[in-house]
């Protein structure tokens, strides 16, 4: 019982880091300079509609199956 409780929290946290490691990873976004917030929003949206892309490539190609 306890594991599964300590895995019920866990997913909740993996779910909103999986993308930030995504785009550090894949993407190579690690440091952001200080240069004001449009300058610096402007790539990081950009980036997260790439990484739903990204995120969705096996469905959007037709391969692969749906996780949840």
């Amino acid at each position: 019982m306890f594991i599964r409780l300590e895995y019920l929290k866990a997913q909740a946290p993996a779910k909103v880091e999986h993308p930030f490691r995504v785009i550090k990873r894949q993407f190579g976004y690690v440091k952001v300079r200080f240069r004001g917030l449009m300058k610096n929003t402007v790539p990081l949206t950009t980036l997260f509609a790439l990484l739903n892309l990204w995120m969705a490539r096996k469905q959007l190609m037709g391969i692969g199956e749906l996780r949840q």
